[in-house]
């Protein structure tokens, strides 16, 4: 078996490597292969540069792809999955707000047969989790309910980045949004597919603020709002 990690990077520079650390030593649970995939949104600042550099200096295979011209985080997870050859695909931000680590709780439930997509919770669990904005928290449980509302499921954390996915599943979606209206987007699509079995574990989380380098937000938040509706209303 093997798992498709999709990185997609905007402006990452001083964090790509750090997490490509991360994953590169990372041991999977059954000796799951990996598959790394790096798409380079476009990055203004030395995204590519840094990329380039990991390559050449490890013996570590990393399939990478660029765009041309900046489209969305949403639009790298597309590039992403339409490239992975893996049984499964897991999205993991270039940045330090996710552990690589916590892969293996993720691949549990589609290990043991119970689960055809697996989110990783930032809100039900007992590990660590930094505490950081009172109404960024509000906003993303409010999209959760709305979403949970419109798609009749029990989801704690739709917005998060951590969504393991069969690759079949996920390939046999046809996404639209470009940037993070992918998370609304895919919850929607996949939540219709008839007998889909959705699990949800705990992860921890290293949020950022927007000083350290944190992207989202209040346009997105109500580009969220428009695609829970786009996408789980007009089906």
């Amino acid at each position: 078996m093997k798992l498709s990690i999709v990185i997609p990077s905007y402006n990452e520079a001083k964090t790509i490597h750090l997490i490509l650390d991360k994953v590169r030593v990372l041991q999977l649970v059954n000796d799951i292969e990996k598959e790394v995939i790096v798409v380079n949104d476009c990055s203004t600042d030395d995204t590519n540069t840094e990329i380039e550099k990991y390559i050449n200096q490890h013996n570590f295979p990393i399939s990478y792809h660029s765009h041309a011209v900046n489209q969305g985080k949403g639009a790298a997870i597309r590039t992403g999955i339409q490239r992975a050859t893996g049984d499964l695909i897991i999205i993991q931000d270039a940045d330090l707000e996710y552990d690589p680590n916590e892969y293996n709780i993720m691949l549990m439930p589609i290990i043991n047969g119970h689960a055809d997509v697996v989110y990783g919770s930032r809100f039900t669990s007992g590990r660590a989790h930094r505490i950081l904005f009172f109404w960024h928290t509000i906003g993303n449980k409010f999209l959760t309910f709305l979403s949970n509302m419109l798609n009749n499921l029990n989801l704690t954390d739709m917005e998060t980045c951590y969504k393991l996915f069969r690759a079949d599943i996920i390939k046999g979606i046809h996404l639209e949004e470009n940037r993070f209206g992918f998370e609304p987007e895919v919850t929607a699509k996949i939540a219709r597919i008839k007998n889909i079995r959705i699990y949800e574990v705990g992860i921890s989380y290293y949020g950022r603020t927007y000083a350290e380098g944190k992207k989202i937000n209040w346009k997105d938040g109500f580009r969220a709002i428009y695609c829970i509706l786009k996408y789980g209303l007009f089906k």
